[in-house]
């Protein structure tokens, strides 16, 4: 792997997911498919709205704001908890999860995706039927399942708690 120049702020690759905007700090194509980072902003109600499962190992630090986790544990039981501002959380590959910002503000949060290939494949997928104005349900769910993501179900109600992340790993 040949080492890149770093990607300034300023003219970094964004692309759009639903109403998440994703920033691009290292591509699959830069590190060789190992991995994907990227910058995510989501607004209040952001996120994925279904739980779902893919092969990547996911690691999240909470920049700004804070996420609900909603994580399956080892017996297959969803808790969620919520992570707050330095919080930084695990999600293991082949774990049913997803991550939604039920909070009144905007969140941010720097993420790792490992391996990073089919992840970003998605997002970039996504965000061109978002450009083109053809982002329906089905066609994202459809292009999910194209690059290894299973939508499994929706978020559950009632979901049990955990304590609250306060700048400590999952």
């Amino acid at each position: 792997m040949t080492p890149r120049t770093p990607v300034p702020p300023s003219s970094a690759d964004r692309v759009t997911v639903g109403s998440d905007e994703l920033t691009f700090r290292a591509t699959s194509d830069a590190t060789a498919g190992a991995l994907v980072a990227i910058d995510v902003r989501m607004t209040p109600g952001g996120g994925p709205p279904l739980l779902h499962r893919h092969d990547a190992v996911e690691i999240y630090k909470v920049e700004r704001g804070e996420l609900a986790i909603y994580l399956e544990d080892d017996a297959g039981e969803v808790a969620r908890v919520v992570a707050g501002t330095g919080s930084v959380v695990a999600i293991p590959g082949g774990r049913e999860h997803t991550i939604r910002n039920e909070s009144q503000s905007p969140a941010r949060a720097y993420v790792v995706f490992a391996p990073g290939t089919e992840m970003e494949r998605f997002a970039r997928a996504a965000d061109e039927l978002t450009t083109r104005g053809t982002a329906e349900p089905a066609d994202v769910l459809a292009l999910a399942e194209q690059h290894g993501v299973e939508m499994t179900r929706p978020v559950p109600t009632g979901a049990p708690g955990r304590s609250s992340f306060s700048s400590r790993c999952a």
